[in-house]
């Protein structure tokens, strides 16, 4: 398969090659390069982006869904796929991506964080309608020259693993982590004893199971 060049390391998973075929969900951990990943392999004429982490953007989506027609409709007839970056942030929109597959047999590509944000509203998943791919931190194979004690001391997101000062990085990230993904969420009752867990956990990371 191709293997794609972004800045310093490599990417394997090939969005333009997914697309040809069907619409996409794109998950996958802050900071793993799904931004850039997609700003790097898809050309803008042809695969035009809307942002929803613009506030004007995000604004006027959430005042009107609808109104994803009337952007989309306003694009060239080259476009081959439209994607929509942070869908998790209006869930509504995906009946109207729903609708626009069915009538006029588009394709999206619909990034996001994780897909628990979408399960949890009740959003529509566009049943079947739209494949599942997984965006994960870089692995040994898309780096050219692997620096094995960083990566297994740091962990292979991209913003790290470039970082001249990756514990000051890894840090900043666990903190965002612990308060947008976790907290927010109300996915623990005690933020004390799961950020506890989180560091013990990592301490155990690439070490031998003891299995008694």
């Amino acid at each position: 398969s191709i293997i794609l060049r972004i800045m310093s390391y490599l990417r394997i998973l090939e969005l333009p090659r997914l697309l040809k075929s069907k619409s996409h969900f794109l998950f996958g951990p802050r900071g793993s390069g799904k931004t850039t990943l997609i700003r790097e392999t898809l050309p803008s004429d042809r695969f035009p982006v809307i942002n929803l982490l613009d506030n004007e953007t995000r604004l006027r989506l959430v005042q009107n869904p609808s109104d994803l027609k009337r952007i989309v409709a306003d694009q060239s007839r080259s476009v081959e796929a439209v994607v929509i970056d942070e869908v998790q942030k209006i869930p509504e929109l995906l009946d109207e991506v729903h609708d626009l597959i069915e009538s006029k047999g588009m394709k999206f590509l619909l990034t996001g964080s994780s897909a628990r944000k979408l399960k949890r509203t009740g959003a529509n998943l566009l049943g079947g309608r739209a494949r599942m791919a997984r965006m994960f931190p870089l692995v040994s194979a898309e780096m050219p020259e692997p620096n094995w004690a960083k990566l297994f001391q740091f962990g292979g997101l991209p913003g790290v693993v470039t970082s001249t000062e990756p514990w000051l990085d890894l840090r900043a990230y666990v903190d965002t982590y612990l308060n947008e993904e976790i907290q927010q969420e109300a996915q623990v009752r005690n933020l004390t004893h799961f950020s506890r867990f989180l560091k013990g956990a990592a301490l155990q990371s690439s070490e031998l199971l003891n299995y008694a």
